[in-house]
């Protein structure tokens, strides 16, 4: 199984700015990518549109032998609860619901939240959060917040795991105790990896690197 592009392009506005360009690329299942490139040249547009949260101008996306394209509103969204777990560089977490509540909030649109209690908890000790279970996102560290966030992103056992920017407001600790996860997950879980970053070092850590310019795949 992988995830596969096919001469994507996407534009935004009108008249049209040309964000990404035909871009082709295939990630086979427990790979560990890293999409860099400066700002502006398309990597968070193509991190969306592989994760299903965005939509091609042009070309398709095959995930799984399915193209995306051709599945309603509906299916989309059933598909992406089931297969895909999103961490963002802000860790939106409701401020009112404590770190179990937040971590079960997948679970709950499918009501499977009771079932999947354990499971939250046992994700809180792995990541070093026992007894924080009912804290609030205020009673949190950022590195902690960050870390409830990518509990949150693994309570459906997702297939792939899409990060934009996850370490982009922590301190280098942080940041290296979240790629971390994020390598362990790959690595022991054979997960599927893809995350984008600006950090060198970081992008290094993965098994491959894709790098935009401009909206083009320059080296893959």
């Amino acid at each position: 199984m992988s995830i596969e592009t096919h001469h994507i392009s996407k534009t935004f506005g009108h008249p049209p700015t040309t964000v990404l360009r035909n871009v082709s690329l295939t990630i086979p299942d427990n790979d560990f990518v890293s999409i860099t490139g400066r700002s502006g040249s398309g990597k968070s547009t193509l991190l969306y549109i592989l994760s299903t949260l965005d939509n091609a101008t042009e070309g398709k996306i095959v995930i799984d032998g399915e193209t995306v394209s051709a599945m309603t509103p509906q299916e989309v969204h059933r598909f992406r609860n089931q297969k895909m777990g999103f961490v963002f560089q802000f860790h939106y977490l409701l401020p009112e619901l404590t770190a179990l509540e937040n971590i079960l909030i997948p679970a709950r649109k499918t009501k499977v939240h009771e079932a999947k209690r354990e499971k939250a908890l046992a994700l809180l000790e792995k990541f070093d959060l026992k007894g924080k279970d009912h804290r609030l996102p205020s009673q949190l560290s950022g590195g902690e917040q960050q870390r409830v966030a990518i509990a949150r992103s693994l309570i459906m056992d997702p297939q792939y795991l899409f990060a934009d920017e996850p370490t982009g407001n922590l301190d280098s600790v942080n940041g290296d105790t979240v790629i971390k996860i994020l390598k362990d997950l790959n690595e022991h879980e054979n997960m599927t990896i893809i995350i984008v970053t600006h950090d060198p070092d970081y992008a290094a850590m993965a098994k491959r690197r894709i790098h935009l310019v401009d909206g083009e795949v320059v080296d893959q």
